[in-house]
């Protein structure tokens, strides 16, 4: 195969039209990973009545199906790229199932049967999980073939986490809120989570029409583009070949075994993602049981994201000086100390604690925006040593990893829930307080546990063998080989 050696893209490849819209998806990512993350489970035990530990294997089982269909998909998109020169199809596609689906899974009617309402929730939410494969796993590839070069990577993803972070904070702190908006208007906890979810499914199909047209204006303004722009462009680089979905699954499958970058990456991405699932779900349980005020998670959500709006773009400085992969390490051991801190609520629970959660908010600005533009950087970099054809069957396997980790976390504190004591309780019948073990249980899970993963998760990291040369020099051979460089 021919190489052409990679240039950085001009500036107008990353005008801010393009990064834009490339962002915008991220109001579907972090929609899709928030909301249900935030609001399921205790969804599940406090307004259906379902018990702890089924209500967090029906949310892990929907989500561990992301392990067969994300493989399959990503497969899929390689096809279609490599007919059609675009993946656009397969995300609109997304922009049908994941909101009708998604409202579904929100759409229990009152009084029904707990474990009936545990198999409705556990369809539907199966079913929107695979509508956000269509849309996710073609989003996740872009970077790879929109720019080349590893700063003009961080550069874009640097942008999507911007806007993810926005997003995080409007799911988080907007959807408890319109929720409660849906049950003054319809009086009951079933109109209210209706109205919350009703709400996010519009801004799915928005985001998803708006970012699947990013490949598009991209090629136009390569075709007006001098021709050495257009063959350094990555589109060129990583374009798969026609092969059989069967085929590039195959592929997709073997790359764990072969790409010690791609192995070392995944493999903390998805002990991270054990941590922030469990955080995430653990929110509105602290809040209500644990500080003792429901809407007390709009605070936390508050203090946790605006930190990371103005920490997602230093990231990127900072990346740019020393290096994704050691600025990666300093996100890491700054979220370790945030949710180690968190402890302190076993003894004196209050206010305090926007500090380490702002200290987690920075955190994980930079644990977004790093790894994720490292991804397409080992993309890239597989299809310059090994030959093209398997960028969608790396975001694949990469979203089935991302996902399925959120939805062990949620398992671990589902875990937790019941082996504390935890009770549950309908819209008809509260809880006024929960045992000593049970708030023990909540406050764990929002710190101890979620800062033990954090700190297993440097064992792949301190392992990742890619560099910025390695991505941006000539080509090499594989890596699966190399000893880690020094970080």
């Amino acid at each position: 195969m021919t190489h052409v050696a990679a240039r950085s893209p001009r500036a107008r490849e990353l005008r801010p039209g393009i990064l834009a819209r490339y962002a915008t998806g991220e109001f579907v990512t972090s929609g899709f990973a928030a909301l249900p993350g935030l609001v399921l489970v205790f969804y599940l035990t406090d307004t259906l009545a379902v018990p702890a530990l089924l209500a967090g294997a029906v949310v892990t089982i929907a989500k561990v199906w992301d392990i067969v269909i994300d493989p399959i998909v990503g497969a899929y998109s390689d096809r279609e790229f490599a007919a059609r020169g675009s993946r656009r199809r397969l995300m609109r596609l997304g922009a049908v199932v994941l909101p009708v689906f998604f409202v579904l899974t929100f759409a229990v009617p009152s009084g029904t049967d707990p474990l009936l309402a545990a198999a409705w929730v556990f369809v539907a939410f199966l079913l929107a999980a695979t509508g956000f494969s269509f849309f996710q796993v073609p989003y996740n590839v872009l970077p790879a073939e929109l720019v080349s070069g590893y700063d003009a990577r961080t550069r874009l993803l640097s942008a999507r986490v911007v806007v993810l972070t926005a997003a995080i904070l409007l799911y988080g702190g907007g959807g408890p809120a319109l929720r409660e908006v849906g049950v003054e208007l319809f009086g009951s906890d079933f109109g209210g989570y209706l109205f919350m979810a009703v709400g996010a499914a519009l801004i799915f199909i928005v985001a998803i029409l708006v970012t699947s047209t990013v490949e598009k204006a991209v090629r136009l303004k390569l075709e007006a583009a001098p021709a050495p722009v257009v063959a350094s462009h990555a589109f060129t680089e990583i374009a798969p070949p026609r092969d059989s979905i069967a085929v590039q699954a195959r592929r997709g499958l073997a790359m764990l075994r072969t790409s010690k970058p791609f192995r070392t990456l995944l493999g903390a991405f998805f002990t991270q993602a054990l941590a922030a699932g469990g955080m995430l779900a653990a929110t509105q349980y602290v809040a209500t049981w644990v500080l003792g005020d429901t809407d007390a998670v709009t605070l936390l959500f508050v203090g946790l994201i605006l930190p990371a709006i103005i920490a997602a773009p230093l990231w990127g400085v900072v990346a740019r000086r020393i290096g994704k992969e050691r600025a990666y390490v300093i996100a890491t051991t700054l979220f370790f100390l945030g949710a180690l801190a968190n402890v302190g609520l076993l003894v004196a629970p209050g206010i305090w604690i926007v500090v380490p959660i702002g200290l987690i908010g920075i955190a994980y600005a930079g644990l977004q925006a790093l790894p994720l533009s490292m991804l397409p950087d080992v993309i890239a970099h597989d299809a310059r040593t090994n030959g093209p054809g398997r960028g969608g069957s790396f975001s694949g396997m990469w979203t089935a990893g991302e996902t399925t980790g959120l939805a062990f976390g949620t398992t671990i504190l589902a875990v937790i829930l019941a082996l504390s004591g935890y009770l549950e309780s309908t819209a008809s019948t509260a809880i006024e307080a929960q045992p000593a073990s049970a708030v023990f249980g909540i406050v764990m899970s929002f710190s101890l546990v979620p800062a033990i993963l954090m700190a297993l998760s440097f064992i792949p990291l301190l392992r990742y063998p890619l560099r910025k040369h390695h991505v941006d020099g000539p080509a090499t051979g594989p890596l699966s080989t190399l000893p880690p460089s020094s970080v």
